[in-house]
């Protein structure tokens, strides 16, 4: 059985157009070779668009977890696109397994 590359990064307050570009230099330097990144998004106060292309960039990229619970914005924003079952939830945290 091979041995699974894990980051888990943690990132909150607001990503928008502005601030979205930070976000992908810290999961592209951080996370480089890893083959799943658990993303901690319990802490997103705001998020839009760009924030959900970026997910789903690094969705295509690797296997992405998002750690919660999920704040209700993003929820909202991910199931309104209908991106919500593209991506696997873990409530309870970022723990692997």
């Amino acid at each position: 059985m091979g041995v699974l590359s894990f980051r888990s990064c943690t990132r909150s307050g607001e990503f928008d157009q502005d601030t979205i570009g930070l976000l992908q230099a810290a999961c592209d330097r951080e996370t480089a070779g890893c083959e799943l990144l658990v993303l901690d998004v319990k802490d997103v106060s705001f998020a839009d668009s760009s924030f959900l292309n970026t997910l789903i960039r690094l969705r295509n990229s690797r296997r992405l977890a998002l750690a919660g619970p999920l704040p209700d914005q993003l929820h909202r924003l991910l199931e309104l696109t209908g991106a919500l079952p593209l991506f696997e939830v873990r409530e309870g945290g970022a723990s692997v397994g």
